[in-house]
């Protein structure tokens, strides 16, 4: 079993494959990327794929399919994505380990790049359990 770059919740899969039917045939899924901006220094992107990247990262959670973009792997090593809906918004949250601090309107983040030692202590661990 491979590493998975990022997780998704039971929610944001659901959300993922509503935009996908919502679209058409031509939808495949979303693209998700980190982008600089915002007063935190980065924001992440989601894109809908109607052609994937054979340079993307798949993970797929219950037939929703996410594609990462190259560049934001080192930064989304770990992270959840998940789906909320408050009375306030509704979006795609990341929790993201790799995450430093964040604006006040949680718009922009500030990331670091994973620490692929600890990363691999980490696999080490489990694979010895």
């Amino acid at each position: 079993m491979g590493f998975a770059v990022m997780t998704m919740t039971e929610a944001a899969a659901s959300r993922v494959k509503a935009i996908v039917d919502n679209y058409g045939a031509e939808a495949k899924g979303v693209r998700v990327g980190i982008k600089k901006g915002g007063c935190a220094g980065m924001e992440y992107t989601i894109d809908l794929v109607t052609e994937p990247d054979s340079k993307d990262d798949l993970i797929e959670h219950d037939g929703a399919k996410v594609w990462i973009q190259p560049s934001a792997v080192l930064y989304l090593l770990g992270t959840q994505m998940d789906f909320e809906v408050t009375k306030m918004r509704s979006g795609f949250t990341f929790n993201n380990p790799n995450q430093t601090s964040a604006c006040g309107c949680g718009e922009s983040v500030e990331l670091k790049a994973a620490d692929l030692a600890m990363l691999a202590k980490q696999s080490e661990a489990e694979a010895s359990v």
